[in-house]
Protein backbone atom coordinates (compact mmCIF):
# COMPACT_ATOMS: atom_id res chain seq x y z
CA UNK A 1 0.00 0.00 0.00
CA UNK A 2 1.07 3.65 -0.81
CA UNK A 3 1.59 5.83 2.33
CA UNK A 4 2.65 9.51 2.26
CA UNK A 5 2.49 12.36 5.08
CA UNK A 6 1.20 16.02 4.25
CA UNK A 7 1.20 19.14 5.98
CA UNK A 8 -0.62 22.47 4.52
CA UNK A 9 -2.37 24.85 7.28
CA UNK A 10 -5.67 23.12 7.51
CA UNK A 11 -6.53 18.91 7.39
CA UNK A 12 -8.23 19.42 4.57
CA UNK A 13 -5.89 20.95 2.84
CA UNK A 14 -3.20 18.25 3.58
CA UNK A 15 -5.52 15.97 2.92
CA UNK A 16 -6.17 17.31 -0.80
CA UNK A 17 -2.59 18.14 -1.82
CA UNK A 18 -2.24 13.61 -0.63
CA UNK A 19 -4.91 13.06 -2.54
CA UNK A 20 -3.31 14.75 -5.65
CA UNK A 21 0.00 13.50 -5.12
CA UNK A 22 -1.59 9.50 -4.53
CA UNK A 23 -3.97 10.45 -8.10
CA UNK A 24 -6.67 9.16 -5.44
CA UNK A 25 -10.10 9.58 -4.69
CA UNK A 26 -11.17 9.78 -1.40
CA UNK A 27 -13.04 6.76 -1.38
CA UNK A 28 -9.94 5.03 -1.79
CA UNK A 29 -7.79 5.96 1.14
CA UNK A 30 -7.45 5.70 4.48
CA UNK A 31 -6.74 9.35 6.77
CA UNK A 32 -4.67 9.46 9.67
CA UNK A 33 -4.99 13.23 11.21
CA UNK A 34 -1.25 13.02 12.86
CA UNK A 35 -2.13 16.73 14.02
CA UNK A 36 -4.40 19.27 13.37
CA UNK A 37 -2.19 22.16 13.64
CA UNK A 38 -2.10 25.12 15.87
CA UNK A 39 -2.91 28.89 14.26
CA UNK A 40 -1.15 30.83 16.82
CA UNK A 41 -1.69 34.09 17.42
CA UNK A 42 -0.33 36.83 15.01
CA UNK A 43 1.42 34.12 12.76
CA UNK A 44 3.68 33.47 16.49
CA UNK A 45 3.53 29.98 17.68
CA UNK A 46 1.19 28.58 14.62
CA UNK A 47 1.71 25.01 13.14
CA UNK A 48 0.61 23.28 10.62
CA UNK A 49 -1.63 20.29 10.10
CA UNK A 50 -0.14 16.91 9.42
CA UNK A 51 -1.98 13.47 8.31
CA UNK A 52 -0.96 10.15 7.22
CA UNK A 53 -2.69 9.14 4.43
CA UNK A 54 -2.53 5.43 2.93
CA UNK A 55 -4.06 4.17 -0.14
CA UNK A 56 -6.27 0.97 0.00
CA UNK A 57 -5.07 -1.83 -2.60
CA UNK A 58 -9.04 -2.88 -2.31
CA UNK A 59 -11.30 -1.06 -0.53
CA UNK A 60 -14.47 -3.42 0.50
CA UNK A 61 -17.40 -2.72 -0.58
CA UNK A 62 -18.66 -1.81 2.66
CA UNK A 63 -16.22 1.18 2.34
CA UNK A 64 -17.08 2.21 -0.57
CA UNK A 65 -20.87 1.58 -0.22
CA UNK A 66 -20.42 3.86 2.68
CA UNK A 67 -18.31 6.50 1.13
CA UNK A 68 -21.40 6.67 -1.14
CA UNK A 69 -24.30 7.11 1.70
CA UNK A 70 -22.31 9.75 3.21
CA UNK A 71 -22.04 11.87 0.03
CA UNK A 72 -24.91 12.01 -1.03
CA UNK A 73 -26.23 12.49 2.50
CA UNK A 74 -23.86 15.39 3.14
CA UNK A 75 -24.96 16.99 0.09
CA UNK A 76 -28.69 16.46 0.28
CA UNK A 77 -28.19 18.18 3.86
CA UNK A 78 -26.04 20.76 2.45
CA UNK A 79 -23.84 21.38 5.44
CA UNK A 80 -19.73 22.40 4.63
CA UNK A 81 -18.14 19.01 5.46
CA UNK A 82 -16.02 16.19 4.02
CA UNK A 83 -16.22 12.99 5.33
CA UNK A 84 -12.79 10.29 4.83
CA UNK A 85 -11.96 6.75 6.02
CA UNK A 86 -10.42 7.09 9.32
CA UNK A 87 -9.74 2.80 10.01
CA UNK A 88 -10.77 0.97 7.51
CA UNK A 89 -10.88 -1.85 9.78
CA UNK A 90 -11.39 -0.98 13.34
CA UNK A 91 -10.53 -4.30 15.91
CA UNK A 92 -13.07 -3.92 18.22
CA UNK A 93 -16.04 -2.53 15.94
CA UNK A 94 -15.15 -5.15 13.17
CA UNK A 95 -15.33 -2.60 10.47
CA UNK A 96 -14.71 0.72 9.49
CA UNK A 97 -14.50 4.05 11.18
CA UNK A 98 -15.65 7.51 9.15
CA UNK A 99 -14.23 10.86 10.34
CA UNK A 100 -16.55 14.26 9.17
CA UNK A 101 -15.06 17.30 9.29
CA UNK A 102 -15.64 21.06 8.63
CA UNK A 103 -16.89 24.74 9.10
CA UNK A 104 -20.58 23.02 10.18
CA UNK A 105 -19.63 19.84 11.98
CA UNK A 106 -21.18 21.02 14.95
CA UNK A 107 -24.65 20.56 13.62
CA UNK A 108 -23.82 17.05 12.62
CA UNK A 109 -23.07 15.84 16.55
CA UNK A 110 -26.11 18.06 18.05
CA UNK A 111 -27.00 18.10 21.54
CA UNK A 112 -24.97 15.76 23.37
CA UNK A 113 -24.40 13.57 20.36
CA UNK A 114 -27.53 12.87 19.24
CA UNK A 115 -28.24 14.02 15.89
CA UNK A 116 -24.61 11.74 15.08
CA UNK A 117 -26.44 9.17 16.65
CA UNK A 118 -29.29 9.56 14.48
CA UNK A 119 -26.91 10.05 11.48
CA UNK A 120 -25.11 6.53 12.18
CA UNK A 121 -27.80 4.85 12.46
CA UNK A 122 -29.30 6.24 9.55
CA UNK A 123 -25.88 5.36 7.18
CA UNK A 124 -25.60 1.76 8.40
CA UNK A 125 -29.49 1.17 7.82
CA UNK A 126 -28.87 2.55 4.24
CA UNK A 127 -24.95 0.40 3.95
CA UNK A 128 -26.85 -2.31 5.48
CA UNK A 129 -29.90 -2.93 3.01
CA UNK A 130 -27.68 -1.77 0.29
CA UNK A 131 -25.24 -4.98 1.32
CA UNK A 132 -27.87 -7.15 2.32
CA UNK A 133 -26.04 -7.63 5.64
CA UNK A 134 -25.15 -5.84 9.02
CA UNK A 135 -23.32 -2.63 8.68
CA UNK A 136 -20.74 -2.62 11.20
CA UNK A 137 -19.33 0.91 10.72
CA UNK A 138 -19.01 4.05 12.87
CA UNK A 139 -19.52 7.49 11.68
CA UNK A 140 -17.82 10.22 13.93
CA UNK A 141 -17.28 13.92 14.02
CA UNK A 142 -14.21 16.22 14.91
CA UNK A 143 -12.96 13.58 17.17
CA UNK A 144 -16.31 13.86 18.99
CA UNK A 145 -16.83 9.98 19.57
CA UNK A 146 -13.62 9.23 20.55
CA UNK A 147 -13.22 12.48 23.45
CA UNK A 148 -16.36 10.95 24.52
CA UNK A 149 -16.15 7.42 24.77
CA UNK A 150 -12.51 8.36 27.13
CA UNK A 151 -14.94 10.29 29.07
CA UNK A 152 -16.74 7.62 29.98
CA UNK A 153 -14.48 5.41 30.46
CA UNK A 154 -12.96 7.72 33.17
CA UNK A 155 -16.59 8.14 34.42
CA UNK A 156 -17.05 4.11 34.99
CA UNK A 157 -13.27 4.44 36.86
CA UNK A 158 -14.28 6.98 39.14
CA UNK A 159 -17.94 5.31 40.17
CA UNK A 160 -16.37 1.79 39.95
CA UNK A 161 -13.70 3.15 43.11
CA UNK A 162 -16.95 4.83 44.77
CA UNK A 163 -19.00 1.37 44.48
CA UNK A 164 -15.76 -0.67 45.81
CA UNK A 165 -15.15 1.35 48.68
CA UNK A 166 -19.25 2.27 49.81
CA UNK A 167 -20.41 -1.72 48.86
CA UNK A 168 -23.28 0.40 47.34
CA UNK A 169 -24.12 0.27 43.66
CA UNK A 170 -24.33 3.07 41.67
CA UNK A 171 -26.82 3.51 38.60
CA UNK A 172 -25.76 5.69 35.74
CA UNK A 173 -27.30 8.21 33.87
CA UNK A 174 -29.96 6.75 30.57
CA UNK A 175 -27.27 6.18 27.93
CA UNK A 176 -27.19 5.06 23.92
CA UNK A 177 -26.39 1.44 23.63
CA UNK A 178 -22.75 2.24 22.14
CA UNK A 179 -22.25 4.32 25.12
CA UNK A 180 -23.65 1.51 27.64
CA UNK A 181 -21.12 -0.76 25.64
CA UNK A 182 -18.45 2.02 26.47
CA UNK A 183 -18.68 1.50 30.27
CA UNK A 184 -19.09 -2.59 30.04
CA UNK A 185 -15.87 -2.54 28.43
CA UNK A 186 -14.33 -0.46 30.50
CA UNK A 187 -15.01 -2.11 33.64
CA UNK A 188 -14.71 -5.77 32.18
CA UNK A 189 -11.99 -6.73 33.67
CA UNK A 190 -12.05 -5.17 37.26
CA UNK A 191 -11.77 -6.91 40.22
CA UNK A 192 -14.50 -5.50 42.57
CA UNK A 193 -17.03 -4.42 40.58
CA UNK A 194 -19.23 -5.74 37.57
CA UNK A 195 -22.23 -3.90 35.32
CA UNK A 196 -25.35 -4.63 34.10
CA UNK A 197 -27.62 -2.58 31.93
CA UNK A 198 -31.12 -2.52 33.28
CA UNK A 199 -34.69 -0.54 31.91
CA UNK A 200 -36.36 -0.40 28.53
CA UNK A 201 -35.48 1.95 25.57
CA UNK A 202 -34.44 5.17 25.79
CA UNK A 203 -34.34 4.94 29.56
CA UNK A 204 -32.06 1.96 30.08
CA UNK A 205 -29.12 2.51 32.47
CA UNK A 206 -25.98 0.86 33.18
CA UNK A 207 -25.47 -0.49 36.77
CA UNK A 208 -22.10 -0.79 38.40
CA UNK A 209 -22.25 -2.94 41.37
CA UNK A 210 -20.24 -4.98 43.82
CA UNK A 211 -18.82 -8.18 42.11
CA UNK A 212 -20.99 -11.11 43.53
CA UNK A 213 -18.21 -13.30 44.92
CA UNK A 214 -17.03 -10.56 47.36
CA UNK A 215 -13.82 -9.71 45.60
Amino acid sequence: MQMIETTAKTVEEAIELALRELDAERGEVEVDVVSRGKAGILGLGSEPAKVRVTRLEDAPDIIKVTNEVLDNLISKLGVDVVATLAQAENEDLGGPVFEIEGDDSGLLIGRRGETLRALQFLVRLIVGRQLGTRANLMIDVEGYQERRYKSLANLAQRVAQRVAGSGHPITLEPMPPNERRAVHVALADHPHVTTESMGEGQSRQVVIQLRQDGT
